[in-house]
């Protein structure tokens, strides 16, 4: 029998483990998967050594979304300790100054507010394809995460997001096999930032998957799934 990968899944912005809770049935037969704590400290390098300091020795890696900002960041801290590296629906690049605002100003309102919701109705559309705005049982997960993750750990995760260093040049230096994985629809990073960061990184494969939105691992798993697997086969 083939020797188990050690797979370490970092989920996104107001996001807990349910993000990759498909990928962690269906890939049980050849990983044994832990999930990073990213909700604990407001820099990526802090969030990135903690994660480290609690994974194996050597492990695959995949991260969606703010989880794609810290792989990067576990990669430049420890780029032999990686032996297989995922980003999705994620960037190397920084914050327009558009998003940043938006970042900002969210932030005041959370912190103003005395009620937390981390994902409002409103912004569900940004988040998965139209095709899956009536789906009932995907919008609860979306919301229960946020829940989970809460006002504190959220403003955490943003001001780690606000100050996070670009890592474009860190793209060329990963030797790993590794795979740019992105939803076709993605309103919040487009895909073609995702194919140019997929092209800087000496041994990444890209995939786009069709009819997806911003949460492949939640609106397509068993495509999502399929990828991972074919990904850790990767030698």
């Amino acid at each position: 029998m083939t020797e188990k990968h050690s797979l370490v899944l970092v989920p996104g912005l107001l996001c807990t483990a349910d993000l990759w809770r498909d990928q962690i049935t269906a890939l049980s037969d050849i990983a044994d998967i832990t999930i990073g704590d990213h909700t604990q400290d407001d820099s990526m390098p802090a969030i990135a050594e903690r994660i480290l300091t609690n994974a194996p020795e050597r492990f695959a890696l995949a991260g969606l979304s703010m989880g794609g900002y810290i792989v990067l960041e576990m990669m430049r801290q420890a780029p032999e300790r990686i032996t297989h590296l995922a980003i999705m629906d994620s960037r190397a690049v920084a914050d327009t100054p558009e998003d940043r605002q938006k970042r900002i100003d969210f932030m005041k309102l959370v912190e103003q507010g005395s009620a937390f919701k981390g994902v409002t109705s409103s912004l569900l559309p940004a988040l998965i394809h139209p095709s899956r705005l009536d789906d009932d049982d995907l919008i609860a997960r979306i919301f229960k995460m946020a829940e989970d993750i809460g006002k504190d750990a959220f403003i955490r995760q943003e001001r780690a997001l606000l100050a996070r260093e670009v890592l474009w040049d860190t793209l060329k230096t990963i030797t790993c096999p590794t795979m740019v994985l992105a939803g076709a629809d993605d309103k919040l990073i487009p895909t073609k930032i995702q194919r140019e960061m997929a092209v800087e990184i000496p041994t990444a494969q890209y995939v786009e998957i069709p009819i997806c939105g911003h949460l492949p691992t939640m609106e397509e798993p068993e495509i999502t799934s399929k990828y991972m697997r074919y990904w850790l086969q990767r030698t």
